[in-house]
């Protein structure tokens, strides 16, 4: 499993760079088990239980019980279902990102073929919390989001509005919708880990050796924390994003 902890920008490929790896899969966390599963990791920090790439799955069902960590992710092909106690529960198709809460009850429904990208988090530190209700615990989010002025953030040198859906229990964890107009940066160390789909406009990022990685509608990008990085927006910028901050963990 080829994978990178460098502080460098990484865009994500369908299949990674060089393909994905067939998964080992054990029996007891599945209800039905699937075929076969494969990973392409593009970033880990097993020190923070951090993880972020691409997946696919045929169909199966996980066993029921609590979700392994927060995550936010972006159906590329296929569906799927998040089954509660009652048999209800969230879908989601291609082309929505869907977050979880860590330690929701849940199973994990799959009919056919599923791809996504994700970024997953699951502190080693932390016991994973128990007596939580699956109502709210998974969110599918439209593809496309709608920010108004009631979302501009204050004190911003250029016009920027963000709407946050979720924060984790440790106040480290966060997914959002964020947008601004033309703007520049200077080269500076990026403050969190941050998985970002662009959902309209364009951006450069220019790193420290200078070299420039143009997003646009559809593209996914992946910044470490303490990435040197430069930021272009030529006209408009809008994000879902998911950032986890390093600095803040729990027990301190």
């Amino acid at each position: 499993m080829i994978m990178t902890t460098d502080h460098r920008i990484i865009r994500f490929e369908l299949d990674g760079p060089a393909g994905l790896e067939r998964m080992t899969l054990d029996p007891d966390d599945f209800h039905t088990m699937p075929s076969e599963q494969n990973v392409h990791v593009y970033f880990e920090d097993k020190e923070l239980g951090m993880s972020a790439g691409v997946w696919d799955t045929t169909t199966m069902q996980e066993a029921f019980g609590p979700y392994p960590g927060d995550e936010f992710i972006l159906v590329l092909d296929g569906s799927f279902k998040m089954l509660d106690e009652n048999g209800g529960g969230v879908s989601a198709t291609k082309g929505q990102s869907v977050i979880f809460r860590n330690g929701v009850p849940v199973s994990w429904k799959q009919d056919g073929y599923l791809k996504k990208f994700y970024i997953t988090y699951m502190d080693p530190r932390a016991d994973i919390p128990e007596g939580l209700s699956a109502e709210g615990g998974v969110q599918a989010l439209d593809p496309d989001c709608v920010l108004t002025d009631d979302d501009l953030l204050p004190d911003t040198s250029t016009p920027q509005r963000e709407k946050i859906f979720f924060e984790n229990d440790h106040g480290n964890f966060e997914v959002g919708c964020w947008d601004t107009q033309t703007m520049d940066t200077p080269a500076e160390p990026f403050p969190w880990h941050e998985f970002a789909q662009v959902l309209e406009g364009e951006v450069t990022l220019t790193d420290a050796d200078g070299t420039a990685h143009h997003f646009a509608k559809g593209d996914i990008f992946f910044i470490p924390a303490g990435t040197v990085c430069a930021w272009t927006v030529p006209t408009y910028l809008k994000k879902y994003y998911a950032a986890l901050d390093p600095n803040i963990r729990p027990g301190g």
